[in-house]
């Protein structure tokens, strides 16, 4: 086994990869490891409320917000679920990288956003 780390649109990832002898076998897909938390990109879209917090929480891929459990003043934990971000089929949950209180919320339900955008902020 060989160990990678792999950058994708600016999320870090631990990888491994098997080396093999090349014959035909069939094996079950390996878990994928959490993405490590890097800086994020800059935001491409404006604060609607012109409130913005010094902690940006991005989308990590492009997709459809399912979800906004949270309002601009509620005090959050860090890993509090903020969105849920639907890609490829899937529900992501968009969490609190640390404790504090949301600044602004700059996505709505049924928004189409792309990677790297600023989707909250928090203080």
């Amino acid at each position: 086994m060989k160990n990678y780390k792999i950058t994708v649109n600016g999320n870090v990832y631990d990888v491994s990869v098997e080396e093999t002898t090349g014959t035909a076998a069939v094996a079950a897909p390996a878990a994928v490891s959490a993405p490590v938390k890097t800086a994020a990109p800059a935001p491409k879209k404006a604060a609607a409320s012109g409130v913005e917090g010094s902690v940006k929480i991005t989308a990590p891929m492009p997709g459809k917000i399912l979800g906004v459990k949270v309002s601009a003043g509620q005090a959050v934990k860090k890993g509090e679920v903020l969105l849920v971000l639907e890609a490829m089929k899937m529900e992501n949950e968009i969490v609190a990288p640390s404790d504090g209180t949301i600044a602004s919320v700059q996505a709505a339900v049924g928004d189409s956003v792309e990677a790297g955008a600023t989707l909250a902020t928090l203080n």
